[in-house]
């Protein structure tokens, strides 16, 4: 007996941190959601498995409209023409109360109730599934102790969502613990809202598979489902299945050994070049270029992010510009030697360091600086708030660090220019 696990699909929900840049591929972002589903379905039918357990957070939220329950009747039709069975249950996200659209779903479609624990059998299978819905977003309840004992001769699976043991950053809804789903008698436990794969192999076997699609870069590598095959109750293997139809991908190059800025974006462009080079033929990726160490190229990156940007840009479309999409480039240097090299001067630019590093702490100062920044940031376009990192930090309490930033890039470009 084979069976698809999935979960956290989150049909509809945008893909964050690419919208606001125009070479951004608006229609893969609009429906990779939906494109990652429409491909599991074509798995599950492909492999001819015999029922398909979602285990909570189908939707994102209520539907704007009623396309995206459209879009699920089609995609269950062809699981019912196939002949599969599919068991859903619903989490935090499209709980009984956030619900406020719905449509009647075809009859292959078993939805677990959100007043009690259900259970379902499949008797030519000898297979129990056991569930319970969310009714309100936020439950801080155990379900556990409400779902029922096994059923004798079957093969049992429990389907729920969970934080388990408070995961984070996942807010601790339904929680409960490992021995507790392990000594509840179950073979399988079929868990959803941790976005991360997960398994653990004791008394009984239980998956978190991750979220089918990942969403922005902090969802990054390679996401989607479980396929579960039982030979008998006690011989439970499974393997998953890379579903995802765009991978983000974090990308840290170290600029220990570069000088100038060419260099940098040359040492970029090859880490580029080998993340493609490795990386399956047919998933493009969404990264995140962060530049990191401590060079002597730090204090000519200094004030430079949207030259930066553009370079690395450039080098996407010289490697493989329908493969590889910027999500963001992010300057994390120090300069080479740290600041140990300024203590001894006796000049300008020693006078400058010991000002900023007395700034970073002065109380009046900064709230001067505060007042004059946001004021600036208010009046900044939209799409250049979203492209400049230090105007978060203008809004949160976060200019000591801001001042300390600035302190280092400044200096070390004096230096170099001096």
């Amino acid at each position: 007996m084979r069976f698809i696990h999935a979960a956290d699909i989150h049909l509809d929900s945008p893909l964050h941190g690419l919208s606001a840049y125009p070479d951004a591929p608006a229609d893969m972002l609009r429906n990779a959601t939906r494109d990652a589903f429409t491909a599991l379905v074509t798995n599950a039918i492909d492999e001819k498995v015999d029922f398909m357990v979602i285990a909570g957070d189908l939707y994102d939220g209520s539907w704007r409209d009623h396309n995206t329950g459209i879009f699920f009747c089609k995609e269950m039709g062809r699981l019912r023409r196939a002949g599969i069975p599919v068991y859903l249950l619903f989490g935090n996200h499209d709980a009984e109360s956030e619900m406020t659209k719905q449509l009647q779903l075809p009859d292959n479609v078993k939805r677990f109730s959100a007043r009690k624990a259900e259970t379902f059998l499949i008797e030519d299978l000898k297979v129990a599934l056991h569930g319970h819905s969310f009714k309100e977003k936020e439950v801080t309840a155990n379900l556990v102790a409400t779902y029922p004992q096994p059923v004798p001769g079957f093969f049992n699976i429990g389907v729920l969502h969970t934080a388990l043991e408070g995961n984070t950053p996942h807010a601790n809804y339904a929680p409960c613990s490992r021995a507790e789903l392990h000594s509840k008698g179950y073979q399988y436990w079929a868990l959803g809202h941790v976005h991360e794969y997960a398994v653990w192999k004791d008394a009984s076997t239980i998956v978190f598979p991750g979220n089918l699609q990942g969403r922005n870069i902090r969802e990054t590598g390679r996401r989607g489902a479980v396929m579960v095959t039982v030979e008998d109750s006690s011989d439970v293997s499974f393997e998953r299945l890379f579903i995802d139809v765009l991978r983000w991908e974090s990308v840290k190059v170290d600029a220990s050994g570069c000088t100038t800025l060419t260099e940098v974006v040359q040492e970029v462009g090859r880490q580029l070049e080998a993340l493609i080079e490795s990386a399956p033929a047919a998933v493009p990726y969404a990264v995140r270029v962060t530049i990191i160490g401590a060079s002597n190229a730090h204090g000519e990156l200094f004030g430079l992010e949207a030259q930066l940007r553009n370079e690395v840009l450039g080098q996407i479309a010289a490697i493989s510009h329908d493969r590889l999409w910027l999500e963001k480039v992010k300057v994390e240097t120090t300069p080479s030697g740290g600041e140990a090299n300024l203590l001894g001067r006796a000049d300008a630019i020693a006078d400058l360091h010991d000002l900023l590093v007395e700034a970073e702490s002065d109380p009046e100062f900064l709230e001067m600086l505060k007042e004059r920044l946001v004021t600036l940031v208010n009046q900044s376009p939209l799409e250049l708030q979203e492209l400049v990192p230090a105007f978060s930090q203008v809004r949160g309490d976060e200019l000591p660090q801001l001042v300390q930033s600035v302190r280092s890039g400044l200096l070390a470009q004096l230096a170099k220019t001096e």
